[in-house]
């Protein structure tokens, strides 16, 4: 019996270094941060399996969770690239400018919907990439520019079809307290980020059934997060437009209550915005690769380093926790503490007792 045992033993054993052997094969051929994750992960449950089990079941254990982390990486390759037409929205600047030149980098048949077809973003694109790269007119809030680009895009990729459309394009406003921001900025803010992205999602369906493709939508992490004063950060005569148009909407009291040098100041935030973010965007470039390349992508992608821990922190924590603890870090980071409403930093200034 014990010589059966030991026999049995170093079977598994055999068999998990076998394994061990095709994951690390795995690991080295997958993309960015994923396979590091998961390997980091998978030894960190094989060597707990095998400290608190027996040898026996610890073996078990750790060769099956080699098998299922290797299952795992084969997904994760990368499909070949041939020519794959892919649209995204929101070209001219940010994320959506660097991905249009990533993929076409990559050899993907690029479509690069913009806001301005004669701005700098948009010729740009064209001096900088390669033919493949089709500069469309695509304001995602005027359903005729999305037909028409539609009709563009149809004419090039005929019976192939589209296999992704990603959802780039996105806006969100002056970063204050919500009672400030006027409807116009709510109403723009939905527009743009909801019903502009779910029409160029329905126009272009039809190209993504002929392709079996994918569709991405990428969002703020302030869609998970609830972040102090989140922003995406535009030019200096945007600001001017907003701030304007957000002071000539408030009511006389709400004025007098918040203090017009509390809500000038809160325009600072975009400066800090561009001192604490990261210039990088590759992390994001990568994801928006694999959501569109990898055999079995991921329903979400979180890019940029602690991003994921901090949507399982506030998944897991209590509203009042999470909250407590957003605002002191966005508050250690920018300095806000010590900007205050009028009426809560003078509580006695006015009395409206009656």
């Amino acid at each position: 019996m014990s010589t059966f045992f030991s026999e049995t033993v170093w079977l598994c054993l055999a068999v998990t270094a076998a394994l061990g052997g095709l994951v690390l094969c795995k690991f080295k051929m997958s993309p960015g941060q994923v396979g590091k994750k998961v390997f980091c992960l998978a030894g960190f449950c094989g060597g707990a399996c095998l400290l608190s089990l027996s040898l026996f079941w610890g073996v078990i254990l750790f060769s099956l969770s080699c098998f299922l982390v290797y299952i795992y990486l084969s997904g994760q390759e990368l499909l070949p690239v041939d020519q794959k037409a892919v649209l995204i929205t929101g070209g001219d600047s940010g994320i959506g400018h660097a991905l249009c030149k990533y993929l076409d980098h990559l050899g993907f048949t690029v479509f690069a919907g913009v806001l301005n077809e004669k701005g700098s973003g948009a010729e740009e694109l064209r001096r900088t990439c390669s033919k493949r790269l089709s500069v469309l007119q695509m304001d995602i809030t005027d359903p005729q520019q999305i037909k028409d680009a539609y009709s563009e895009v149809v004419k090039k990729v005929q019976n192939r079809g589209l296999w992704a459309v990603v959802n780039n394009a996105g806006v969100l406003g002056l970063p204050a307290d919500g009672e400030l921001i006027p409807m116009t900025g709510y109403k723009r803010c939905m527009a743009v980020n909801f019903f502009g992205a779910v029409e160029v999602t329905k126009a272009f369906l039809p190209l993504l059934r002929k392709a079996k493709g994918r569709l991405v939508n990428i969002s703020s992490m302030a869609a998970s997060l609830s972040c102090h004063l989140p922003d995406i950060v535009g030019s200096s005569e945007m600001w001017d437009k907003l701030e304007k148009d957000m002071l000539d909407h408030l009511p006389p009291d709400v004025l007098e209550d918040y203090g017009q040098d509390y809500i000038l100041e809160q325009r600072n935030f975009v400066s800090l915005a561009h001192k604490f973010s990261s210039p990088d965007v590759c992390p994001v470039l990568q994801d928006v690769q694999r959501a569109i390349s990898a055999k079995r992508p991921f329903a979400l992608y979180t890019a940029g380093s602690g991003s994921y821990l901090s949507l399982c922190f506030v998944s897991c924590s209590p509203a009042g926790i999470a909250d407590y603890v957003s605002k002191k870090i966005c508050q250690t980071k920018s300095c806000f503490e010590k900007s205050m409403p009028r009426a809560l930093s003078m509580p006695n200034w006015k009395n409206k007792a009656t």
